[in-house]
C-alpha cells in the first residue's frame, strides 16, 4: 500500500514536471558534505544535515563551535521513559536551529546484538520494542519543532568490522520479527522525514545487495508496505552504482558534489536504463523533507535563542541521573547523607579523566563538561575533604604532548608550526598551535599539497620518557633528523570510512633525559588526503608520557587515601580507545587494571560505591563483592552534576538495563560480528539479547530491565482489558492489543519511581520462539507507602510471527502467559490469554 497523497502533493509533482531532467538530477546529490542543493525555480533552499544521536554536531563551518553533549543514547534508554526522550528531541530540534541545521541524522534504532559491537553506546536497547518506543519519542520531540529525523542505519547494521563490505546474512522471519521492527514502529508511531540506508549489505534469502541498491526492502517494504514518503538517504559514501542505486530505492547521494549518479544518471536515463519516473518521485520526496522543515516557499525556521540555558543543561543533568541504574546496594548505603562525612576519596581512571561521549560521528565539541570532581566538590559540604586519586591509567595510548614542552623552532614561540607546502615544493602559509593534537587538521586551502609539522621538544625531568606519534596517510615522522615512521596508504575516502584518520596507529620510542635535560627537532612531514565530500585533511598526534609512578604505585596510593576516608567512590570504565564507531571491541574486560584497582578499595573501605563510566557492557568479577554499583553510561556534559544529584539523593537513579550485562564472557549469546568471507551470519534468528539468554537457560550479572531504585515495590494484582477492536488482533502497525492494570504499593521509606514491565510467554511446542519477549511497559512514581496502578498496554503485534510462505503476518493459536515483574528475570504476577482462530479471549 502506499501513503495517501499530502494536500499539496499535486502542486509538488506539477513542478517536479517543470525541470529538465539535468536540473532533477542535480538536486539528487549533495551539494557539499552537508547541504543539500539549491533550486530557485522550485522555491528550494537548501537543506542542512548534521549528525546527531549524542547532540547535533553542527556543520563544521566554524572550527571552534560547541554544543550540547547530552548523554549517549543507551544512558537514555535506560530511563525507559518516553516523555524523558521527547523531551530530549525538542532539546535537539533547538539546538540544530541554532546551528542551521534542518535534518539531524538520529535516532540510530540498529540493535545492540553483540555487546562488542564499536556503536553500542549510540543504539538504544537490544530489545526492538524498548528501542522502537523510545526512537519514537525522540522523532516527534524533533519533528515538532520543525527538525527532521533521519532515521537509521536501514537495516541490519550492527557490526563495525569491515562495515561498508559485510552482508548481514538472516532470514526473513528473523528480518522482520527483530531488525526491520523498530523500523517499522517508529515510521507507524512517529513518521520521520527522511531514512538512512546503510553502509552493509543484506541477504535475506529472497535477495542480497548493498542496503543502497536492495529494491525490495528500499522500494517494496519500506517505501511500499510502509508506506514511507520522505527521501532514503545513502550514509556518507555508501552508494558506490548508478543504475542498481538509482533503481533500487536510493533517493540521495551523500555527500557531494561527487559521487555515482550526477551526469553517469542521466546518461542511464536517455538509454532507458532508469526511468525519469523513479527521478521524478526522488525529487518529489526531497521536496517533502524541505518542506517539512522550512526550506520550500518558506521565509524559513523560527530563531531560537543565540545560546544553551540553564534549563537545557538542567534537562541534560536529569536525563543522566534518571539514566543511572543501581545495580546493587547491599548494606543501603545510597543515598549518602552529609551529615556525618567528613572526607570522600574520589578514585579510579575514569574519576580523574570521565568518558562523556562514544568516538565517531556522535562526537559533539561539548559546550562546557563537568566533571565528576567537580559535580561532587559543588554538592558536598565546603568542610567536607574530597581527595582524588587515579589508581593507574587504563589507555594504551599516551596523553598528547602539553604545550608547555614544544616550541615552535622558527620564533621560539610556544607549540607546532604547520607549514603549508604546494606541488611545486613551495611554502605558501603557516601557522602555530599550541598542541601535539592536529588530529584531521583541514585549515587550509586546495593549493596545499603537503603539511610540514616542525617543533622542539623539551624534556627536563631525568628518566625514562616514552613518545608515540600517529599519522594516517603517506607521512614521514623525523627526531633529530633521523626517519623513526613512515607510512605510503594512499587511500582517501575509506581512511575515513574505517576512521583509522580519528584513530590512527601508533609507534613509540623511549627517550632517556639525564639531569642536563635534552631537546628534541620533531618533523612530521604529511601529504594531504583527498576524501572526496569529506574534504582535504592530515592527520597527526604527538603524544608524550613524563617518568611517573608505576600503577601498581598508584593503586597502593589510592587504596591508602580510600582506608583514610568516610566513603571511597570509585569510578571505572571504558575510553575513546574502547568504545567508537569504526571500529568493534575485542573483549570485555575493563581496560587496564581497573578490576584490581575496586578489589582492593573495596577491602580497604566497606563504605565504598563503586560507579561504571561505560556504554557497553563490561565484565564485573567483583560485582558481588560491592557495597553499592552504580552505572552511569556515558552521561555527557553534566557528568559531574548528575553524579552527585544520585549520590547524595537529590535525584533517584531510576534507570533500568536495556540490555544483558554477562558475567563471564563465554556466556555472551553472539560473542562477535566478526564477518567470515564477507558474512555475518544471524544464526540466533530472533533470539537476540535476553530472549538469548532466556533460551540458554544462563544467569547473567544483572538481566535485561534490572535496576533498584531507592525503595521497594509490591505488586498486588493485575486485570486485563480488551478493547473491542483488538478481539481479532489486527495489522502489525495497528495500536490495538490488550490493556493490563497493574496495582503496586511504594513499600519502602522513599518515594520512588518503578517501570512496571510486562513479558509475553508464547504457547509452548510448535514454531521457534523466544521463551518471553517484552510486551509493554510503564512507568508510576509514589510517595513512601502509597499505592498506585500502572495501565500498560500490550500491542497487537507482540503475538504475531512472520510466514515466510505466506509472506504474511499471523498468530499462532494457543495460551499465553504475561509476566508482570521488575526485569526480564523478575515477576511477580502472572495473567493468560488465549488466541483461538486469530481471536484474543481471557483464559479460563
Amino acid at each position: 500500500m502506499s501513503r495517501p497523497a499530502l494536500p499539496d502533493d499535486t502542486e509538488l509533482r506539477d513542478r517536479v514536471r517543470g525541470l529538465d531532467l539535468d536540473s532533477k538530477i542535480r538536486l539528487l546529490t549533495g551539494a557539499d558534505l552537508w547541504r543539500l542543493p539549491v533550486e530557485p525555480r522550485l522555491g528550494l533552499s537548501a537543506v542542512t544535515m548534521s549528525d546527531g544521536p549524542q547532540g547535533v554536531r553542527g556543520t563544521g563551518d566554524d572550527p571552534d563551535e560547541t554544543g550540547l553533549l547530552a548523554p549517549a543514547p543507551s544512558a537514555l534508554a535506560a530511563a525507559w521513559d518516553t516523555g524523558l526522550a521527547e523531551r530530549l528531541g525538542e532539546l535537539f530540534a533547538t539546538e540544530a536551529r541554532r546551528k542551521g541545521v534542518d535534518v539531524v541524522l538520529a535516532p540510530v534504532v540498529n540493535l545492540q546484538r553483540t555487546p562488542v559491537a564499536g556503536r553500542h553506546f549510540e543504539y538504544f536497547s537490544e530489545d526492538p520494542l524498548l528501542t522502537g518506543t523510545l526512537a519514537a519519542a525522540v522523532v516527534r520531540g524533533l519533528q515538532s519543532r520543525g527538525v527532521g529525523a533521519c532515521l537509521k542505519h536501514f537495516v541490519a547494521n550492527d557490526s563495525e568490522t569491515d562495515r561498508t563490505q559485510y552482508r548481514a546474512r538472516l532470514d526473513q522471519r528473523t528480518l522482520r520479527e527483530v531488525y526491520l521492527a523498530p523500523f517499522e514502529q517508529v515510521l507507524a508511531e512517529a513518521e520521520p522525514w527522511s531514512v538512512m540506508a546503510a553502509y552493509s549489505g543484506l541477504d535475506d534469502g529472497t535477495e542480497s545487495a548493498p542496503m543502497t541498491e536492495n529494491a525490495r526492502l528500499l522500494r517494496e517494504v519500506l517505501k511500499g508496505e510502509f508506506a514511507f514518503s520522505g527521501p532514503v538517504v545513502s550514509d556518507w559514501a555508501a552508494a558506490r552504482s548508478t543504475v542498481a542505486s538509482a533503481v533500487g530505492g536510493l533517493d540521495l547521494v551523500m555527500p557531494g558534489p561527487d559521487g555515482p549518479w550526477g551526469d553517469a544518471l542521466a546518461a542511464a536515463v536517455r538509454a532507458g536504463e532508469v526511468d525519469e519516473q523513479l527521478v521524478d518521485d526522488k525529487v518529489l520526496r526531497l521536496l517533502r523533507l524541505a518542506r517539512h522543515v522550512g526550506r520550500l516557499d518558506e521565509p524559513g525556521p523560527a530563531s531560537v535563542p543565540a545560546q544553551p540555558s540553564e534549563e537545557d543543561f538542567r534537562l541534560l543533568r536529569e536525563v543522566a541521573a534518571r539514566g543511572t541504574v543501581l545495580l546493587r546496594d547491599q548494606e543501603d548505603l545510597l543515598p549518602l547523607t552529609p551529615d556525618g562525612i567528613r572526607s570522600v576519596a574520589l578514585i579510579g581512571p575514569n574519576a580523574v579523566a570521565p568518558y562523556l561521549q562514544g568516538g565517531g560521528s556522535a562526537y559533539v565539541p561539548a559546550v562546557r563538561t563537568v566533571s565528576f570532581e567537580e559535580g561532587l566538590r559543588a554538592a558536598l559540604p565546603e568542610d567536607v575533604l574530597l581527595t582524588v586519586h587515579r589508581g593507574g591509567d587504563a589507555r594504551l595510548r599516551l596523553p598528547y604532548a602539553s604545550a608547555a614542552l614544544l616550541t615552535d623552532p622558527d620564533t621560539g614561540e610556544t607549540g607546532v608550526r604547520a607549514d603549508r607546502i604546494n606541488a611545486d615544493g613551495n611554502l605558501i602559509g603557516g601557522e602555530v598551535r599550541a598542541t601535539g593534537d592536529w588530529t584531521t587538521y583541514d585549515r587550509f586551502g586546495s593549493e596545499t599539497r603537503r603539511v610540514l609539522l616542525r617543533t622542539v621538544l623539551t624534556l627536563t625531568e631525568p628518566g625514562t620518557h616514552r613518545l608515540e606519534f600517529g599519522c594516517s596517510g603517506r607521512f614521514s615522522v623525523t627526531v633529530d633528523g633521523e626517519e623513526v615512521l613512515a607510512g605510503d596508504d594512499g587511500r582517501g575516502v575509506e581512511l575515513v570510512l574505517e576512521s583509522s584518520h580519528n584513530h590512527p596507529p601508533l609507534r613509540g620510542i623511549d627517550v632517556e633525559v639525564g639531569a642536563e635535560g635534552r631537546r628534541l627537532a620533531l618533523a612530521l612531514d604529511l601529504t594531504v588526503v583527498d576524501a572526496g565530500g569529506y574534504g582535504r585533511f592530515v592527520t597527526a598526534q604527538l603524544r608524550h608520557a613524563p617518568p611517573g609512578p608505576t600503577p601498581y604505585e598508584e593503586i597502593a596510593e589510592a587504596v591508602a587515601a580510600a582506608q583514610a576516608a568516610d566513603v571511597a567512590v570509585v569510578v571505572v570504565g571504558t575510553n575513546e580507545e574502547v568504545e567508537s564507531e569504526g571500529w568493534d571491541r575485542t573483549g570485555l574486560d575493563l581496560p587496564g587494571r581497573q578490576n584490581d584497582l575496586v578489589r582492593k578499595v573495596i577491602a580497604a573501605n566497606p563504605r565504598t560505591i563503586v560507579v561504571v563510566n561505560a556504554g557497553a557492557p563490561v565484565l564485573l568479577p567483583w560485582a558481588d563483592e560491592a557495597p553499592a554499583l552504580l552505572w552511569a553510561w556515558l552521561p555527557g556534559q553534566e557528568a559531574g552534576h548528575a553524579l552527585a544529584d544520585v549520590l547524595l539523593g537529590r535525584i533517584e537513579p531510576s534507570g533500568r538495563l536495556p540490555w544483558t550485562l554477562p558475567a563471564r564472557a563465554e556466556d555472551v549469546p553472539v560473542p562477535d560480528a566478526v564477518p567470515r568471507d564477507g558474512i555475518v551470519d544471524y544464526t540466533e534468528g530472533v533470539h537476540v539479547g535476553h530472549r538469548a539468554w532466556d533460551r540458554a537457560g544462563l544467569v547473567p550479572a544483572f538481566p535485561f530491565g534490572h535496576g533498584l531504585g531507592w525503595t521497594r515495590w509490591t505488586y498486588e494484582s493485575v486485570t486485563l482489558s480488551l478493547s473491542p477492536v483488538s478481539a481479532t488482533l489486527p495489522s502489525p502497525a495497528g495500536g490495538d492489543g490488550l490493556n493490563l492494570t497493574v496495582a503496586l504499593t511504594n513499600t519502602g521509606s522513599r518515594a520512588g519511581r518503578e517501570v512496571v514491565q510486562v513479558y509475553l510467554e508464547p504457547p509452548h511446542g510448535g514454531i521457534d520462539r523466544p521463551v518471553r519477549l517484552l510486551a509493554g511497559f510503564a512507568a508510576v512514581q509514589a510517595e513512601a507507602g502509597a499505592r498506585v496502578t500502572a495501565e500498560v498496554h500490550v500491542p497487537a503485534r507482540a503475538f504475531r510471527i512472520w510466514d515466510g510462505e505466506a509472506s504474511a503476518w499471523r498468530t499462532p493459536s494457543g495460551r499465553y502467559r504475561l509476566h508482570v515483574g521488575r526485569s526480564s528475570r523478575d515477576a511477580r504476577l502472572t495473567a493468560e490469554v488465549t488466541v483461538d482462530d486469530g481471536r484474543l479471549h481471557p483464559a479460563v
